[in-house]
């Protein structure tokens, strides 16, 4: 059997572009798809903190650096500039990896930069 989990995670990053004209997809600043070890062309699952909104697309490459989380195409209308995003990937693993598997997490502040990483997310208190 095969189970999907969490691979990775860009927690609480901030829209700084909804262009519904530009080709459909969500340009990250390759500097945040590396720490996340996300690929370009991967599979994101989008859950807008704002609106509630939650879609999914695909990793482009936006330049490193910049700070760029921008949402395209249909998708730029369940995102708005200055919205705060939650972006993941999944990936499958088999039993026997479940247990080694550490998601990459990715935390950021109010600018778009890094604060730091992990890779466990801690027990929710009562």
């Amino acid at each position: 059997m095969e189970l999907t989990l969490l691979k990775s995670k860009l927690h609480r990053v901030t829209v700084t572009h909804a262009e519904l004209d530009y080709e459909g997809s969500c340009a990250i600043d390759d500097d945040f798809l590396r720490t996340g070890n996300i690929r370009e062309y991967e599979q994101l699952h989008i859950y807008n903190i704002t609106n509630g909104e939650r879609f999914s697309t695909y990793a482009i490459r936006a330049e490193a650096g910049s700070g760029i989380i921008s949402i395209n195409g249909a998708a730029a209308h369940k995102a708005r500039t200055g919205d705060l995003l939650i972006i993941c990937t999944y990936a499958n693993f088999s039993e026997a990896e479940v247990d080694s598997h550490k998601p990459q997490l990715v935390y950021f502040d109010k600018a778009n930069r890094i604060t730091h990483t992990s890779k466990q997310i801690a027990v929710q208190a009562a």
